[in-house]
């Protein structure tokens, strides 16, 4: 006969059980009833090559690689173009750069660029009717603070961090921005004291777990690898990046005078710590959400605003950071525009996946939109939900005609994606017609045999489309449009 003592204990241990499993299936049914939680982490001024997934031999990305083996790593995808401001519009408002209001790095003084009017519609504000809260913390670009463009006025809650795109070449500030409040850094060019990505990055993992029983999306585009070369203080994976390169220092001023990029004696060494220290910060992000359990009701898309830069002593060439593809940013070569975008999802994506599916920065829009239940806006978006692609549903997945992307510097520039066709076009503000470039992007991925004068009928379908897909903008005239 089982004693008394004993028999209440399996009794109370029994129920704790069913209680337990009954909160967990609740749990369960709660993550797959609700709008998932999205967080988009942007990278800036990273290339495709960058990160060891994607088959960087010199840099550390430990978390970022094992976020591809749990989720998905697309192998073709493209930035909005090949420089911040409008690419970063393009991501927002979900059209490609001949129809997104923000086509260029217009900027203004003293503080601030070229703002994206009133009538732009945004992924945040379209999850913002949606229910759901929004944040954006790191770079913004898009609007100073009280203009239509500013964060606050196109969808997010809250907002921390740098507002102009310009002050953030500089890690070590005087000042951020804490929605419409200055928040003062007691930094100069003479003394650097507060490395501010830290105080960004906190400020995001805080928004995450205060928002923790609502849904959320959160836009974290952090400035990492952006120039100058700038380390955290006492950084330790700058120190081991030094021994491993082996690196001579290069000549730098006692002092800086705060103009242009802060010098830097070892490049190489810096630019790899800043890769990993954005690798990490990307663990702690997903290290956070299984804490709060909040992992398998979340997508988390990791990706970069265009290809890898030359600045500050940057070399990307050393580590090969376009991938092996043409061109770099500032460039519409697919090195200046495939991106490395990586897909997290416990349970709903399937892990180490690979997709091949083509797509951009207008697809976020509609993607999230389905995702969410959300309305898409009555103005027309260049995008694609890429949900089918996402879960593995490719004989659903929708394909585009073509891709467009347009770049207003360097004498104005062109492309288009077409199937495995991709067409550039240069010089296009000389008010002339200038030929057009084809390559095959099945047999010549590199983009080094110009072969369109094989294919004219090829040419001249690219060449209609790069008239239709773009529509004058006075803000930011091109190519014929400057004669009108």
């Amino acid at each position: 006969m089982m004693k008394p003592g004993k028999l209440i204990f399996l009794i109370a241990f029994a129920i704790i059980f069913i209680f337990s499993a009954g909160c967990n299936s609740l749990q369960q049914r709660k993550a797959e009833e609700s709008p998932p939680n999205i967080i988009f982490i942007m990278a800036d001024d990273l290339g495709y090559g960058d990160l060891g997934c994607y088959g960087q031999e010199l840099i550390r990305t430990p978390y970022l690689d094992k976020m591809a083996q749990e989720g998905m790593r697309f192998t073709r995808f493209y930035a909005g173009t090949t420089v911040c401001a409008p690419s970063r519009s393009s991501l927002l408002t979900g059209q490609h750069t001949g129809h997104t209001p923000i086509r260029g790095n217009k900027e203004i003084q003293p503080e601030g660029q070229w703002p994206l009017p009133d009538s732009a519609v945004t992924i945040a504000e379209v999850l913002k009717r949606a229910g759901y809260v929004t944040g954006n913390f790191g770079k913004w670009g898009l609007g100073f603070v009280g203009s239509p463009g500013d964060p606050l006025n196109q969808g997010f809650d809250t907002f921390f961090g740098y507002n102009c795109q310009r002050q953030s070449h500089n890690y070590y500030p005087d000042h951020l921005w804490r929605d419409t409040q200055r928040v003062e850094y007691p930094n100069s060019a003479t003394e650097p004291v507060e490395y501010v990505v830290q105080d960004i990055h906190d400020e995001a993992l805080g928004f995450i777990s205060e928002n923790k029983d609502e849904p959320f999306f959160l836009y974290l585009s952090y400035t990492l690898p952006h120039a100058a070369l700038q380390t955290a203080p006492s950084d330790t994976i700058f120190e081991s990046y030094k021994k491993k390169f082996g690196e001579e220092p290069q000549r730098v001023p006692d002092e800086w005078n705060g103009k242009g990029y802060a010098p830097q004696a070892y490049p190489k060494a810096a630019y790899a710590a800043m890769v990993s220290r954005l690798d990490r910060y990307v663990g702690q992000v997903l290290s956070q959400l299984r804490e709060l359990g909040l992992d398998k009701n979340t997508l988390v898309i990791f990706t970069s605003d265009n290809g890898p830069h030359r600045e500050g002593g940057n070399d990307p060439s050393f580590f090969n950071s376009n991938g092996g593809f043409r061109g770099i940013k500032r460039d519409l070569y697919e090195g200046g525009i495939r991106v490395p975008m990586i897909a997290w999802w416990p349970g709903r994506i399937k892990a180490g996946s690979v997709n091949k599916q083509a797509g951009a920065f207008w697809d976020f829009l509609p993607t999230f939109a389905s995702l969410s239940g959300a309305e898409l806006p009555e103005e027309q978006t260049d995008g694609l939900s890429l949900a089918p692609a996402l879960f593995g549903n490719t004989a659903e997945q929708q394909q585009h005609s073509y891709l467009y992307w347009e770049f207003h510097e360097g004498g104005g520039k062109q492309a288009v994606s077409m199937d495995h066709w991709k067409g550039v076009r240069l010089n296009v503000n000389k008010g002339l017609e200038t030929p057009i470039e084809l390559y095959d992007l099945e047999t010549d991925p590199g983009e080094t045999n110009n072969i369109a004068e094989d294919h004219p009928e090829i040419v001249s379908r690219i060449a209609a489309i790069m008239e239709e897909a773009h529509t004058p903008s006075p803000d930011f005239p091109f190519g014929a449009d400057q004669d009108r």
